[in-house]
Formats: structure tokens, C-alpha cells, sequence
């Protein structure tokens, strides 16, 4: 019979992207390579990233830093709504507020986000089959870096929001068979120089 052994997952935000998101920005460039000489040591399977220019090339710059790592392209790493919350769900000093931010959103994005986090879910969490632990990157955005680390706390599905993640920075979590998921690291900058941390989040939020 096949066991299970443990997964580590690795979380990334792209790097900072220009004002129309089509591509890095230079401090975004190397914001990616910096991570990827920091993961150098890292025993990596594999590279996922989403299908934006943003995600791609981060991931790319990523990989230029760690040999023969492969890259795999994935739709559920994209970047959209993976849970729109009722008023209800929310907490009633905080939801106007929040579900103000998600009207800003454009509709479609909204609309189509809760089957991709599921995939997201069922593609990236849990031990993995047979007797080896496996190390695996997912190049992403905010909002699915927020989903996937409230569903390994068991939060409630609305939790994703006010999980921020700065560009570039790395979030660890371990699926452990037998035992609860761990969040090992959250939005670690530690690999950036003071002048790249913390591009992503407003200047109120910098500590």
C-alpha cells in the first residue's frame, strides 16, 4: 500500500509590477531573483506559477536562479476571488467596508474565482502520495496566498481577506500526514534589502 509523506509548500507573490501589469518593474525583477537565490538550498520538484506576465516572469526569474527545477504553468494559481462572502459571514463592524473593496473588483473576476480556489485546494494542499517529502513553489498574487494559509488554519472561508503578501515574499506551509497543517513562515522578507520590502502594501502598513 502506497503511505504519504509530507508536503511543503512554498507561497510567493510575484514581483512589483508595472502600473498597467504587464510586466515587472526593475525593483519586481529583482525582487524575483533574490528569492530565487534564497530558495537555492531548497530541495524544489517544482515551480507553479499563474498564467499572468506578472506571475510568469517571477517565476522564470526564479528559475534562472535554480538550475533544472521545471516550471509549470496553472490556472488555479491565477490571480481572482476565491471566496466572495455574504454580508452575514462578515463581521458586522468590518463588512461594509470589506465588501466595498470586493465591488471594486470587476464583476467577472468575482464571478469566476470560487472553482479555481477549489482546484487551488485539491492541487496544492495535503501530504502527497509515497515515502519521500515533496518541496514544491507556487508563484501566485495576494489573493490566493490569503485563501490557501486560512485554509490551513481552518478559518472561515472569508478569512482570506486581510491575509496581505508582499511582493516577493515567502509564506511556508506543512501538510504533515496525521497531523494539522502548520504555517511555518508568513510573508517572510527576510531575503530583500530594506529598499525592496513591502512593495504591495500601502505605505500605513510598512513595519
Amino acid at each position: 500500500m502506497t503511505g504519504t509523506a509530507t508536503r511543503y509548500l512554498y507561497l510567493a507573490r510575484h514581483g512589483e509590477a508595472s502600473a498597467d501589469e504587464t510586466t515587472l518593474t526593475e525593483s519586481g525583477r529583482r525582487q524575483a531573483s533574490l528569492l530565487g537565490e534564497r530558495l537555492r538550498s531548497t530541495p524544489l520538484s517544482a515551480i507553479h506559477h499563474g498564467p499572468l506576465p506578472r506571475a510568469r516572469q517571477t517565476a522564470q526569474l526564479i528559475s534562472a536562479e535554480l538550475g533544472d527545477v521545471p516550471l509549470r504553468p496553472s490556472e488555479p494559481a491565477g490571480d481572482y476571488v476565491p471566496h466572495l462572502p455574504a454580508k452575514e459571514e462578515l463581521p458586522p463592524d468590518a463588512a461594509d467596508a470589506m465588501l466595498g473593496f470586493l465591488d471594486r473588483v470587476p464583476e467577472e473576476e468575482r464571478g469566476r474565482g470560487p472553482a479555481p480556489a477549489r482546484e487551488a485546494l485539491a492541487e496544492f494542499t495535503g501530504p502527497v502520495d509515497g515515502d519521500r517529502p515533496r518541496h514544491e513553489l507556487v508563484v501566485t498574487h495576494n489573493f490566493l496566498i490569503g485563501w490557501l494559509v486560512r485554509a490551513a488554519l481552518d478559518a472561515p472561508e472569508w478569512r482570506w481577506m486581510g491575509l496581505d503578501h508582499g511582493n516577493a515574499a515567502l509564506t511556508v506551509i506543512r501538510y504533515a500526514p496525521g497531523r494539522p497543517s502548520s504555517v511555518l513562515v508568513h510573508n517572510d522578507m527576510r531575503h530583500l534589502p530594506a529598499e525592496l520590502r513591502w512593495t504591495g502594501f500601502p505605505p500605513e502598513l510598512h513595519v
